[in-house]
């Protein structure tokens, strides 16, 4: 296995110690910010996810760098992004960090799924789709949205900028327009299938 896969392996690895951070009542206490008490554990966890997705551009760096693209990356990569953001934001909901972060969820969980489905249909037909720079856009708002959730829109708090609320409708709208593009581009997958 290759450094960039490894890597990719290791941003899914990050997910649970993520989640331990944001979900298990840790005794790190609070710190106030911009009038709130957060949690230290919630800050922490932000950074680990803050990490974990640098890893996202460090593994299609070096593998692009050095030549390193294989079919499992192109499987793992996007793989990889999924599951870091979906476990994110069943944690920005559970806690109920943001208003309308449910319907975000449901729609940038099941645009997942839906593309997931279309990359198996295609992958039976020997086809293994890469990211193109539209599901890029979509990934990398996605981030910064959550991003700035789990930091309690820091520090746009401190000068009223609802600045996570609308990179989380900016997200919301380029998932939405990259799976039609997804779609749009592999329809015959559907037409040729039997």
């Amino acid at each position: 296995m290759n450094l960039p896969n490894k890597i990719t392996i290791s941003r899914i690895f990050l997910i649970p110690v993520f989640l331990i951070f944001m979900m298990v009542p840790l005794p790190f206490g609070t710190v106030e910010a911009a009038g709130k008490e957060i949690p230290i554990a919630h800050l922490l966890g932000a950074a680990l996810f803050i990490i974990a997705s640098t890893t996202d551009w460090i593994d299609g760096y070096y593998a692009r760098k050095y030549d390193l693209v294989t079919n499992l990356g192109k499987f793992l990569d996007p793989l990889a992004d999924k599951l870091l953001v979906s476990a994110a934001l069943v944690a920005i909901v559970d806690l109920d960090l943001i208003a309308g972060a449910g319907w975000a969820a449901i729609i940038i969980i099941s645009r997942e799924f839906a593309i997931t489905g279309l990359r198996l249909v295609l992958a039976g037909e020997g086809e293994v789709v890469a990211a193109n720079m539209l599901g890029k856009i979509k990934t990398w708002t996605q981030i910064l949205a959550i991003s700035a959730i789990l930091l309690y829109n820091l520090p746009f708090e401190w000068v009223s900028i609802p600045f996570a609320s609308v990179m989380l409708w900016i997200s919301v709208i380029f998932t939405v327009i990259s799976g039609w593009d997804y779609f749009a581009k592999n329809k015959q997958a559907f037409v040729n299938s039997k």
